[in-house]
């Protein structure tokens, strides 16, 4: 996603790329001098690494600088991306995340794409909206940080399943089972986390969830094809890693969740994938 930000930037504004390894010819930036020159921190990269680099950059960056992160994982801590923006930077800092249907070839190729912008204060949307003016990404904003972030993280969990179906051959009836499904799921765990009513059903949530679950090029539907076919290896994303730090910080009691819990035991036991699809749909009945 990195990529296509800097596609949507790139003609509208001077940027500065700071990469932990920088690919061979570009010249090193040192974080911590970079930051205290931008208007605007973007952490495009997954969401463990943001406590550690926000800490460092507190020192550094300009007092109005904003911090945006588009991350849709949790880190080692079981904090979303805001979350540990927020502890890092202190109560006062202005932070924002970008959460909805972003496929990043689609960005690239010149196609619309869509995100709510959770900032706590109206001015802070309204830089992301002028930083992102011009572009074809579609700004909502949304007060609720807590409950698009979760929306955004869990989402990716759910998509997993629906790889698995078509990889089954479960057919159209079943995804527009699990699709609704999932939603009645999503939106129990959001509220309970601390999202606000209805935060599951926007952009982040649904818009987001039916982007991820359909995409041929998804990488989490395509996690749970590999699933299927015993492709164990290559098991890793955002919502395996969530799925598993909602079990070791016990964020919620995945029991009471069918689906979710239904997830945990395909990528527990990946080979017996088929039995317990078939066990899950006999207690449907």
């Amino acid at each position: 996603m990195g990529r296509a930000m800097e596609y949507l930037l790139q003609p509208r504004h001077t940027l500065t790329l700071w990469e932990r390894r920088p690919a061979p010819g570009n010249p090193p930036v040192v974080l911590e001098s970079a930051a205290a020159q931008q208007d605007v921190i973007l952490f495009c990269l997954p969401a463990n690494p943001h406590f550690d680099l926000a800490t460092r950059l507190r020192a550094h960056r300009r007092r109005d600088g904003l911090c945006v992160s588009i991350a849709k994982g949790l880190d080692d801590q079981g904090r979303t991306a805001a979350r540990a923006l927020a502890q890092a930077l202190g109560p006062e800092a202005p932070i924002a995340v970008l959460y909805g249907p972003m496929i990043s070839e689609e960005i690239r190729a010149g196609r619309p794409a869509f995100a709510q912008a959770g900032a706590a204060r109206a001015e802070t949307f309204a830089r992301l909206r002028d930083l992102f003016a011009g572009t074809a990404l579609y700004l909502e904003h949304s007060t609720d940080i807590e409950g698009i972030s979760w929306s955004a993280v869990l989402k990716n969990v759910y998509a997993i399943l629906f790889g698995v179906a078509d990889e089954l051959g479960l057919g159209d009836n079943m995804r527009g089972y699990l699709a609704t499904a999932a939603m009645h799921e999503l939106e129990r765990i959001v509220a309970g986390l601390g999202g606000a009513a209805g935060a599951a059903h926007r952009l982040a949530g649904l818009g987001d969830l039916i982007t991820t679950a359909t995409s041929k090029g998804s990488r989490h539907h395509e996690l749970g094809r590999l699933l299927v076919r015993g492709e164990t290896g290559a098991l890793e994303g955002e919502g395996v890693h969530a799925l598993k730090m909602v079990r070791a910080h016990r964020l919620f009691d995945s029991r009471h969740y069918a689906l979710f819990d239904l997830i945990g035991q395909l990528l527990d036991k990946p080979a017996t994938a088929r039995d317990l699809m078939k066990n899950f749909l006999e207690r449907l009945a």
